[in-house]
């Protein structure tokens, strides 16, 4: 029988607040500062608020308007490739003492590492190396993290989330019997990991409101409620997660895809509609040259405007072809928008996606298909990237993204829909 693990789980306090603070050379235990786009309304979501936000009762992803009137704060326009710099920077600092075999990068400010086989290398306890490790993060990027120290993953992520947060060296400890003791009556079960406000309602429904409560129930209930997904919620009722750092580093998806969406900033016509699906198709097939990848099939869900009551249009297109070239997936992805959106109810929300990935070499023809052609059109695509490479995603666009609504040149300065600092 193989030894105990240990693991810990690595989040950075507020992490877009606490980088503005340090290029700001402030402390973010004590400025008040807010993550939102200045541009956009007060409805906007902030991405993040500083701790000293967050101590006065202000949430970490509330909206500009919801804040206080009364409380002074710094605004910080989102600078995403800032973010990513600095996680990089951060990352850099756990390969110094765990191998990236052991490091699983669950977002950008927050990682698991499984350290049963350094403890005795280094002569520390989990908590001892944890320590050391944050100390690290804070001496060279200025960041404060937190940590949580479990028996298996999901204990490790629930010393975090909630165990971590009343300590006041910011680190959280469970095994499965110190999470049946501390956290059986603990509320909201929103608290938990992956249980969000659907399942928590489900749940209170049938008279459970705690961890202790799920534990105690009629398991042929849970099933029934939820199906075989109760079993995840079963075991972690009780503090026990059957997945480890070697099971996430095995594991591959039974089919790949690449998926673009976006939120519109009006309500778009149909002609206007039809010309931002052009170019997330565009943008889409990019990225498949760039990676070496092709598709046969596309799916597209249109959201129509906030002021109407009405159902999403959504729907799948299968090609003939396995290809990345822009011209057939745009006049299918085309072809798609037009069969099921309705044209006279405006859309508000885009999303595309590709599926069915698979490396170039499984590239197929049909009998109406040019190879040369697609050739030609794919070492078009390459040079357009090399461009875009060197000088720029905006150095280099089409015709199509210069006409009014389009959203390509905005988007190419955005990471994750956010501006990117560009």
């Amino acid at each position: 029988m193989g030894k105990n693990r240990v693991y810990i789980c690595i989040d950075l306090k507020s992490f877009y607040a606490s980088v503005e603070c340090r290029e700001r050379n402030l402390d973010p235990f004590k400025v008040n500062l807010v993550v939102a786009d200045p541009e956009r309304s007060d409805k906007t979501i902030c991405l993040a608020v500083s701790p000293a936000m967050k101590a006065r009762g202000v949430p970490g992803r509330c909206r500009v308007f919801e804040i206080p009137p009364d409380l002074e704060y710094v605004i910080a326009a989102p600078r995403m490739q800032l973010y990513i710099d600095y996680s990089a920077r951060v990352y850099q600092i756990y390969l110094r003492y765990i191998a990236k075999e052991d490091i699983h990068v669950y977002s950008i400010d927050e990682v698991f590492m499984d350290v049963t086989d350094y403890l005795e290398m280094y002569r520390m306890s989990a908590k001892e190396l944890s320590i050391r490790i944050m100390e690290d993060v804070l001496e060279n990027t200025g960041i404060t993290a937190a940590c949580g120290i479990g028996t298996n993953l999901y204990l490790a992520k629930i010393a975090l989330d909630i165990t971590a947060k009343h300590a006041d060296d910011h680190i959280g400890i469970l095994n499965e019997e110190s999470y049946i003791a501390e956290l059986w009556n603990h509320k909201p079960l929103t608290d938990f990991w992956r249980i969000g406000h659907g399942i928590s309602r489900r749940l209170e429904r049938a008279g459970i409101t705690t961890m202790g409560e799920v534990a105690a129930a009629d398991e042929d209930m849970l099933y029934k409620m939820f199906g075989i997904d109760a079993e995840l919620l079963i075991d972690h009722a009780w503090g026990r997660e059957s997945a480890t750092m070697g099971d996430i580093k095995a594991y591959k998806p039974r089919s790949n895809s690449i998926s673009s969406g976006q939120v519109l900033s009006r309500d778009y016509g149909f002609e206007e509609g039809r010309l931002i699906v052009k170019e997330m198709a565009d943008l889409l097939c990019l990225e498949l040259v760039e990676k070496g990848m092709i598709t046969d099939s596309i799916t597209l869900h249109v959201g129509y405007s906030n002021r109407l009551d009405r159902k999403p249009a959504h729907g799948t297109a299968s090609m003939s072809v396995t290809t990345s070239a822009a011209s057939r997936i745009m006049e299918s992805t085309v072809q798609l928008y037009d069969r099921i959106v309705d044209r006279h109810t405006p859309v508000r929300r885009m999303s595309l996606t590709f599926n069915n990935v698979v490396e170039e070499t499984y590239q197929q023809y049909d009998l109406f298909t040019d190879p040369a052609k697609l050739e030609r059109e794919h070492k078009m695509q390459k040079a357009i990237l090399n461009i875009k490479g060197k000088y720029g995603k905006n150095a280099l666009v089409r015709g199509m993204n210069l006409q009014a609504g389009a959203t390509t040149m905005e988007r190419n300065c955005q990471i994750g829909g956010h501006k990117s600092g560009c």
